[in-house]
């Protein structure tokens, strides 16, 4: 497997999406560069799982969702014909808030799932299984327990596991929805060094409820919000020292130093 694949931008222009009748996200247009991380945050209930969700077509598995505008990867259209749904989530890897490791499978076993899943050969397995746990910053722990059962392992080190699961298939780009929200200091503190080392070599995008978490970990910033009765949108993008320390619009000043949400 080659480790040297390099990182891409990734856009969304005018994303809009509904659930059956009710829209939930408005005209949605972000730029992430390669090789930055990109925080996305606001209150709960305001389309940033959902957005994210857009941006490898997991969207598209939710029974009655709907979705308008254009996500590119490179400048292709990841919606467009030339794309099918399992190549983008090769490309755009993804780790969900609960770490959810194949149970009934080895740690070894779990790296190796998505390229026998997605028909791809591991070839020299042993290495792929050893550098996507030494990236995913696993590696010290459990190379002596490959072949334990991955549910054996903590919370923590579930999550980091689902990461190197997700890097075994060398992603262009990450996408991270809330992947410390059930997790104890210690554990949080290691995936937030880890997201800054994969920083390097992808592009990188987190949803996280966690103020001080979004100022460790990105480059820049996007706050959604909802108002009543309306889709959620994006009310500020900018870098994240100055959403946070000079945001423009009166109500991302409110949301990052708590006033609601």
């Amino acid at each position: 497997m080659n480790s040297s694949i390099k990182a891409s931008t990734l856009s969304s222009e005018n994303v809009s999406v509904w659930f059956g009748q009710r829209q939930v996200l408005s005209d949605v247009n972000l730029v992430f560069p390669a090789n930055k991380v990109t925080a996305l945050i606001g209150p709960s209930g305001c389309g940033k799982s959902t957005f994210i969700r857009t941006l490898n077509r997991m969207h598209e598995l939710i029974p009655g969702a709907g979705l308008a505008g254009s996500v590119y990867l490179d400048g292709e259209d990841i919606y467009g014909q030339d794309f099918d749904a399992v190549s983008v989530r090769i490309k755009i890897g993804m780790v969900f808030q609960k770490p959810n490791p194949f149970p009934t499978m080895t740690i070894r076993d779990n790296i190796l799932s998505g390229l026998r899943l997605s028909g791809r050969k591991a070839e020299n397995a042993d290495e792929v299984v050893e550098n996507s746990l030494k990236r995913a910053s696993i590696w010290n722990e459990v190379k002596d327990r490959l072949n334990d059962q991955a549910i054996s392992l903590s919370g923590g080190q579930q999550q980091r596991l689902c990461i190197a699961r997700s890097l075994a298939m060398n992603p262009q780009v990450l996408l991270l929805d809330e992947p410390c929200s059930a997790l104890d200091p210690g554990s949080t503190r290691r995936i937030e060094e880890t997201i800054k080392e994969l920083s390097s070599s992808m592009t990188i995008v987190i949803v996280t409820h966690n103020m001080q978490q979004a100022q460790r970990v990105s480059d820049q910033t996007a706050f959604f919000l909802a108002d009543d009765n309306t889709p959620g949108g994006v009310v500020e993008f900018g870098a994240t020292e100055q959403v946070f320390s000079g945001p423009i619009d009166q109500r991302t000043n409110d949301y990052v130093n708590g006033h609601f949400g």
